[in-house]
């Protein structure tokens, strides 16, 4: 499995290469054809002569305009080298495998990704024999999901918002409302992504969050009741669990960060059943000073 934020960033577009596509509609804009079939390749791209060459990730993609090759670059800093050799890629590959190749970089820094969607350009001054312009993924352009509902609605796309953020002030938002929507696919799915996001997270006391969430997730999973509940699809029922969870949730937010939990501050969030007050007061425990200020306004 993975083991940084460097293999994350690409590897979660095998896990949904879909998402990649998404990502160029929703995230950059990008009027790119509906995928109608994904193929992942090798990312060798050595000649015969001994020097190796790989990208990270390398799909196929074919559409009803035509193939194209999606080469997937994870970036976590300025590297010129790297950078010399993306032209050297998409040439490459064009000739092995006569598709249109797009390059994509994506990474957790701002200032890296300006610096990434800089053209690069070879020839004459004025007259460019070769112009590569990536298309650049990066926290400036992935929006922030921190709505329990619009996670659910597109996980993969989540997912990519929690790990380009995730080196951010903004990670602690996403988390939680992703942790939430992380139930409603399968558990297999579900221990990945957690897996990936968590490769992501710069911040210990994040990780340390996320941490938690997961251990509530795989016990979701783990649970015969719940299991039960996804089976028959009782509304009620879901509701309940979700209630209760979130009830949960809030207050090991407050004792992770050290904030003193009353026994009276305790009752009050477990007795609750309304899911829009957990909501209210799950996102007020992130910044709170005491306990009982849960319950302000």
């Amino acid at each position: 499995m993975v083991s940084s934020s460097h293999e994350a960033l690409h590897w979660v577009f095998q896990k949904d290469p879909a998402l990649l596509t998404r990502a160029f509609q929703k995230v950059l804009r990008v009027p790119f054809p509906e995928p109608r079939d994904f193929a992942v390749l090798n990312t060798d791209v050595t000649e015969i002569e001994p020097v190796e060459r790989r990208v990270d990730t390398l799909m196929r993609v074919e559409t009803d305009e035509g193939a194209y090759l999606l080469v997937v670059e994870a970036q976590g800093k300025k590297d010129d080298e790297k950078r010399a050799s993306w032209p050297y890629y998409l040439s490459y590959l064009y000739a092995k495998y006569r598709c249109e190749p797009v390059l994509v970089v994506i990474t957790q820094s701002s200032a890296t990704a300006r610096w990434a969607a800089e053209p690069i350009r070879r020839g004459l001054p004025g007259w460019d024999s070769l112009t590569v312009r990536p298309l650049v993924i990066g926290p400036d352009d992935v929006p922030v999901i921190a709505n329990e509902r619009e996670a659910e609605r597109d996980v993969p796309l989540a997912v990519l918002s929690a790990m380009t953020h995730g080196r951010g002030v903004k990670a602690a938002a996403i988390l939680e409302p992703l942790a939430f929507a992380l139930r409603t696919v399968d558990g297999e799915s579900a221990a990945v992504f957690g897996q990936l996001i968590e490769s992501c997270l710069g911040d210990s006391r994040a990780r340390d969050l996320w941490r938690e969430l997961m251990a509530e997730i795989r016990y979701f999973f783990n649970n015969p009741v719940a299991e039960k509940v996804r089976e028959e699809g009782r509304v009620e029922g879901r509701e309940e669990g979700r209630a209760e969870d979130r009830s949960e949730i809030t207050l090991q937010i407050l004792e992770w960060r050290g904030i003193p939990v009353s026994s009276a501050v305790r009752e009050r969030v477990l007795a609750c059943t309304d899911l829009e007050q957990l909501k209210i007061w799950s996102q007020r425990a992130i910044q709170v000073a005491r306990a009982e200020d849960l319950f302000s306004g």
